[in-house]
């Protein structure tokens, strides 16, 4: 298990590096002078070539890449052109919301989905599993950028019964969840579907394999099969899914961090682009780039915890 960790997460390394470089390329493909368009039409040359300087744009593609992630390794993001504060600072004061907006969009369709799903599994073809697959489809179709504005529009400006935009008081954790609740239930509710169909898939076949036939032989319960045997390979499919998730999820929050105007590395980049804002976007999407990674590494030593087979995988 220590061989197989020690290479995934060299290969989450690597990943990162590959992607950060392949966006520092991209970035400097952009048509347009970033320091015109950050300092404005009235900027003249001289200042245009200062603050290309004061960026690092002068230097050649490979040099600046090269000196990115030497800062990189210091703990260095850079500075903001606008602010003259540290993008590492700017970044991690975002980040809190955009994490406590996931695990708010994540933690209760899991518990629902995994519900809705062994139940299904146990009682196959029965109304209620039915029930499961038609809402399960029906609420994986449905986008989550509509389903935060339909959100917002019935509960909040109808109804008037959550608060529309904004992330709360911070010294509150009842009005921050008051604040979380549209939001997390607008990316949330698709994942209800997915994790219903894919627990019940996994379960059934698990419940077909010779050690469950082997363990009703012995006498055993069917409430143990299920719950002590069935469900923990059964769920597998589940880490591996939350992993690769998280991709999903930023790009969510991305829309829904616009949509209830709630502040988050989503709303940042989005910020950040518009405003030609450089190192500003480089540390955001270099955090939600080793977000997006290491949750799918985190998974992957997860499932090899709890299944062996996996370790020879890698």
């Amino acid at each position: 298990m220590l061989f197989y960790t020690i290479k995934r997460l060299g290969l989450a390394a690597l990943i990162i590096v590959v992607a950060m470089t392949l966006l520092l390329v991209m970035v400097h493909m952009v048509p347009g002078d970033p320091a015109r368009t950050m300092l404005g039409p009235r900027a003249t040359p001289e200042m245009q070539e200062a603050l290309r300087i004061r960026m690092g744009l002068d230097k050649p593609l490979i040099t600046q890449i090269g000196l990115f992630f030497l800062n990189l390794l210091r703990g260095d993001l850079g500075m903001d052109v606008f602010e003259n504060r540290p993008v590492a600072t700017i970044v991690f004061e975002q980040l809190p919301y955009t994490l406590e907006l996931i695990a708010a969009a994540i933690i209760w369709p899991v518990v629902l989905g995994t519900i809705l799903g062994v139940y299904s599994a146990s009682h196959r073809n029965s109304l209620i599993d039915r029930l499961t697959g038609v809402l399960s489809i029906a609420v994986v179709a449905a986008p989550a950028f509509v389903v935060s504005l339909f959100a917002l529009l019935i509960f909040a400006v109808q109804l008037q019964w959550l608060p529309a935009i904004g992330a709360g008081d911070p010294d509150s954790f009842a009005d921050r969840l008051r604040y979380l609740a549209l939001p997390g239930f607008s990316i949330g509710l698709s994942w209800v579907g997915y994790i219903a169909r894919m627990v019940r898939a996994s379960m059934l076949e698990v419940l077909g394999e010779p050690h469950i036939r082997t363990a009703r032989a012995f006498g055993l319960s069917e409430w143990r099969i299920h719950y002590g045997y069935a469900l923990k390979l059964g769920i597998l499919p589940i880490i591996t899914m939350l992993g690769v998730g998280m991709g999903f999820l930023l790009s969510a929050a991305v829309f829904t961090e616009m949509v209830f105007a709630r502040p988050g590395i989503g709303k940042l980049v989005i910020d950040s682009i518009t405003s030609r804002n450089y190192p500003v976007v480089m540390g955001a999407v270099l955090v939600s780039t080793m977000l997006f990674v290491l949750s799918t590494a985190i998974a992957d030593l997860a499932n090899a915890a709890l299944d062996p087979r996996v370790r020879k995988a890698l």
